[in-house]
């Protein structure tokens, strides 16, 4: 059998292996055919015979806050779909580095890629200037990324965390999807982010031992997948500390329940006992 090649455009075939060569260097991503691809979305179900429009419906509850013995970090790990219970074990700490945190609140796929993105960069950075990023340059990094992407859809709300090698403190940065940065001392972001900082405002002090800071951050989020319902599943403590960060531990919300409200589990009815 013979090919015939005549009716191939020779001229726009070696375009594009060109266009696409030059591209494997860096990450880039076929954007929809719209004048303005950032109301893309709008356009598309923008007439009368469109189907009912996308509606991102995000539930997590994330916080961290800083004090004297580091940062701690906890995060459920509901998934949720509208409501469409996805998962109960997501991991929403990305663990960007062996010094660096991040966690991830919004669209799971936004979050989990780019701060995957910059554990490479940070990478990078490391093996060309022989030392560990800073926290700082780090988020800048982050804040950059999604600002150059800002209207086109992502949902994110990050937090970023470390200790750099020649600070006393440790640093906490809030990084958007609008590219807003910010760097403070306590953060909760999520749909249960407001039960959350009750417990966590009213708990807070600087002078934390490390045992009353992990239950603080525990307590902290527990109370808001009691109250959330698009948060839940398992409560994840981190520790960041000056030589990294550590995985404390991973807890049952409906244990936690148990626990805090003295409730019985359903299967022993005769030991139920509330206060």
């Amino acid at each position: 059998m013979e090919l015939d090649f005549d009716c191939v455009d020779r001229n726009g075939l070696l375009d594009n292996m060109t266009n696409d060569l030059q591209n494997l260097d860096r990450i880039h991503f076929d954007l929809p055919p719209s004048a303005n691809p950032s109301n893309f979305l709008n356009e598309v179900f923008d007439h009368p015979n469109a189907p009912k429009a996308l509606e991102f419906a995000h539930g997590t509850t994330t916080l961290a806050f800083v004090y004297k013995g580091g940062v701690v970090v906890t995060v459920d790990s509901k998934s949720t779909q509208g409501p469409y219970v996805a998962s109960r074990t997501v991991k929403k700490v990305i663990e960007i580095t062996p010094t660096l945190l991040g966690t991830m609140a919004g669209g799971a796929a936004d979050c989990s890629f780019w701060e995957r993105e910059l554990g490479r960069r940070c990478r990078l950075y490391e093996l060309r200037n022989k030392e560990l990023i800073s926290v700082a340059a780090a988020s800048k990094i982050l804040a950059n990324i999604v600002y150059s992407y800002k209207g086109y859809g992502l949902s994110m709300g990050t937090m970023i965390t470390g200790w750099d090698k020649n600070s006393d403190v440790p640093s906490l940065y809030y990084v958007d999807n609008d590219g807003t940065r910010l760097k403070g001392e306590r953060f909760s972001v999520g749909s249960g982010s407001t039960y959350a900082y009750g417990v966590l405002d009213t708990g807070y002090n600087f002078n934390l031992s490390d045992e009353e800071a992990y239950e603080l951050g525990r307590r902290a989020v527990y109370h808001a997948t009691h109250r959330d319902a698009f948060s839940g599943g398992f409560i994840n403590v981190y520790h960041v500390k000056k030589n990294g960060w550590e995985k404390i531990s991973t807890d049952d919300c409906f244990k936690l329940y148990q626990k805090y409200y003295n409730q019985a589990p359903i299967n022993q009815p005769n030991n139920n006992n509330n206060i």
